[in-house]
């Protein structure tokens, strides 16, 4: 049996879906790493984290910031369902710049009451955004 030549990618947000069509490939941020999927990949399924999307589109490469959710593999299909998505003309970069510094402020807020896995999150969800509008 021959492998597929492309990879039918579908990228769904709660609210939308944000992508459906063809690919060569995509990289998605797996629970445990980035993840680079080709055509004929073994199945698995994945936890996603905050991170970057990305795939080739009409010779350039499309990034998306996505929060966590998960991503079910396919030989020849990739489904990505994350509970947010945002292109880079979506992210406000102040916005993403004051939420960086907040959460680095939280973290280093000696408060009992500090909730150091939000700041965290906050954290992760800032950089990547600001890695997008860079």
């Amino acid at each position: 049996m021959a492998l597929p030549e492309a990879i039918q990618l579908e990228i769904v947000a709660p609210d939308r879906l944000v992508f459906s069509g063809e690919v060569q490939e995509v990289t998605i941020p797996g629970a445990e790493g980035y993840l680079g999927i080709l055509p004929g990949h073994a199945p698995l399924l994945s936890e996603l984290k905050t991170g970057i999307i990305s795939y080739p589109e009409g010779g350039d490469r499309v990034q998306l910031f996505c929060s966590s959710g998960f991503a079910e593999v396919l030989p020849g299909r990739v489904i990505v369902l994350a509970e947010e998505v945002e292109s880079p003309e979506q992210i406000d970069g102040s916005q993403a710049q004051a939420d960086k510094e907040k959460a680095e402020q939280m973290l280093r807020s000696r408060d009992p009451g500090t909730d150091y896995q939000a700041a965290l999150t906050l954290l992760e969800q800032a950089s990547a955004r600001l890695q997008l509008v860079d």
